[in-house]
């Protein structure tokens, strides 16, 4: 038996998910209603339409994000970011700045990281965007070493937002390592036995795109993140 637990955020229209960064604007390209005109009577299509920056909801950062010759997301390797072995390791609510030591004595050899630290509660909130848990760039150069597959977590930025040269984007990213920002509901998950999935669509020149979450193992490029958790 497994159970399917979704980690990602609903993307609504107008949503933020970063101060400065707009929202996304969700209209129809076809109303049902204009649609009428093209189909046979009593058949109704309706077409979406969306437009938003590519760092929306729970999205995934590919190398290209941080690096011009970086694999964009049609180059990420599948089995980077899907069907990976999880971890779950859980921070001090009290400390901001997560060192290395959260990570010793881990398997980190080709597991997918999550670091929860339960700052998803503030989401939607004006206290999401300030003082917000990171790691340093000691824990990045540990997870690097330690061969980490992926590494996410649930607040606003893996990196203090106040330091402008990004050191863990730009030590896990340079190693090849994907990372997924702005999780939810780590605190649903076991601290390991579980397995996790985050595949973006494959779009040419992307660095980053929200992925999804979904409760069933039949998937396509466009599937949603989801964790199924195996039962005892």
């Amino acid at each position: 038996m497994s159970k399917f637990i979704d980690l990602s955020h609903i993307i609504k229209d107008g949503m933020i998910t970063y101060t400065g960064l707009p929202g996304p604007k969700i209209q129809e390209h076809l109303s049902r209603e204009d649609s009428k005109h093209h189909y046979a009577e009593g058949t109704t299509f309706q077409i979406g339409k969306i437009e938003m920056v590519a760092n929306t909801g729970t999205y995934i950062d590919a190398p290209f994000h941080r690096y011009k010759d970086g694999k964009d997301l049609s180059q990420l390797d599948t089995a980077l970011v899907a069907n990976l072995d999880g971890v779950l390791l859980h921070a001090d609510p009290a400390t901001r700045a997560i060192s290395p030591d959260l990570f010793k004595g881990k398997d980190l050899k080709g597991k997918a990281i999550l670091i929860h630290t339960g700052w998803d509660r503030y989401w939607g909130t004006e206290l999401y965007f300030k003082d917000h848990p990171y790691l340093t760039r000691e824990s990045a150069e540990y997870l690097k070493l330690g061969g980490s597959a992926l590494v996410g977590i649930d607040s606003l930025n893996i990196d203090d937002n106040t330091d402008g040269t990004r050191p863990v984007h730009t030590i896990l990213l340079g190693g090849g390592i994907p990372i997924v920002e702005h999780l939810c509901h780590l605190d649903a998950l076991p601290d390991g036995g579980f397995k996790f999935f985050a595949v973006p669509p494959p779009v040419k020149g992307m660095g980053s795109f929200p992925v999804y979450g979904k409760n069933t193992r039949v998937r396509t490029n466009l599937q949603r993140l989801s964790v199924p958790h195996r039962r005892t």
